[in-house]
């Protein structure tokens, strides 16, 4: 059967999009289903160390999300414009790739008024999409002060979905406690499970650790607008597979290890860094890697992700990591069985 975008719809109940977090990182659910008999089984994400033996490997995400949500003022008119930071393009010029809300309102040439003093100004530079726009920031002052103006600017990019307002605690929480290399605009939301007493579990355990880098872009949460699959176009993203990573993955494949990616981010850089004989190679580059149903996973056999919304692309990867119809029967009895979905939800296993 051919895959389209009509077969990944699914009733999500408004009820159970997490608002916020549980109180405790490892206190969220966890589904684990066995990919090959399509048992599911109920547990609590502090139990993982019992779905893993000694010298298994989890692949893990270090990226780290940075304020990306900014509000500005037009010139002359005063109106309030939501600023979305994507990427910096040139650092010398200070030039970044935004989102602008609403955008109609902002044309090429209009001036944009940061803070209650008006101590950062940017110029609209040029129209990428229809929201997208490339600004330029005028500040005196070198690059660090620059960025640290930003940073007290911004404030965290939590998705349109969660639509309470921003807490103080979300700074910390939607960042996971392995947060390093700062350049995602999302967080990579299946490791924002894991607490620093889980981790000493595992490591008691015998369970190796490696992490990769993959700065999650807004893309992540883009609509698929076209019914015939193969024409969607990912955005790209950056990632980065650090040497002993590659060596010590390769080394579990060769041995028949559990390989556990954390998260679509994690297995999309795997996949996309892969070269002959299954092995994966070392470096960083761009990969728009779009991965639905059929597609052969040659190098994680295991995966720990979030529960994602309809007919998105991460929903999408899932079913191809572990079957259409398994997967969707997965979705259904998690709606059944009252778990919390998306960014601040309750965790998947792949087994």
């Amino acid at each position: 059967m051919k895959m389209k975008l009509s077969h990944f719809g699914y009733d999500l109940p408004e009820a159970q999009i997490a608002q916020h977090p549980v109180d405790f990182r490892d206190d969220a659910r966890l589904m684990v289903v066995n990919r090959e008999s399509g048992s599911i089984e109920h547990h609590h994400f502090r139990d993982l160390a019992n779905f893993f033996v000694p010298r298994d490997l989890l692949v893990i995400n270090n990226t780290k999300v940075f304020p990306a949500r900014m509000w500005g003022n037009k010139e002359k008119t005063g109106a309030l414009i939501e600023v979305f930071l994507l990427r910096e393009l040139n650092a010398e010029s200070r030039l970044w790739d935004v989102l602008v809300d609403p955008a109609r309102k902002i044309r090429i040439g209009n001036k944009l008024y940061f803070g209650d003093d008006d101590s950062l100004v940017a110029e609209v530079i040029d129209n990428t999409t229809s929201r997208g726009r490339t600004l330029r920031f005028l500040f005196d002052g070198s690059y660090e002060e620059f960025r640290l103006k930003l940073k007290e600017m911004g404030e965290t990019p939590l998705p349109k979905y969660i639509t309470r307002p921003l807490e103080p605690e979300d700074a910390e929480r939607y960042q996971s406690i392995f947060a390093k290399v700062e350049g995602a605009v999302a967080a990579p939301v299946a490791s924002l499970h894991f607490s620093k007493n889980l981790m000493k579990k595992l490591e008691i355990k015998g369970v190796d650790t490696v992490e990769m880098t993959m700065h999650v872009g807004l893309g992540t949460f883009r609509q698929v607008e076209v019914e015939d699959l193969s024409k969607h176009k990912m955005e790209s993203e950056q990632y980065w597979i650090y040497p002993e990573t590659a060596v010590r993955v390769n080394q579990a494949k060769a041995e028949k290890r559990k390989v556990c990616a954390v998260g679509t981010s994690v297995i999309r850089s795997l996949e996309s860094s892969t070269i002959t004989d299954h092995r994966i190679k070392s470096g960083n580059g761009w990969t728009s890697k779009f991965i639905f149903p059929p597609h052969e996973f040659l190098v994680a056999n295991s995966l720990i992700t979030n529960f994602h919304a309809p007919q998105s692309t991460m929903l999408m990867l899932t079913a191809a990591f572990a079957g259409y119809e398994l997967t969707m029967d997965v979705y259904h009895t998690a709606v059944k069985e009252n778990y919390r979905f998306l960014s601040y939800g309750d965790a998947l296993m792949f087994i």
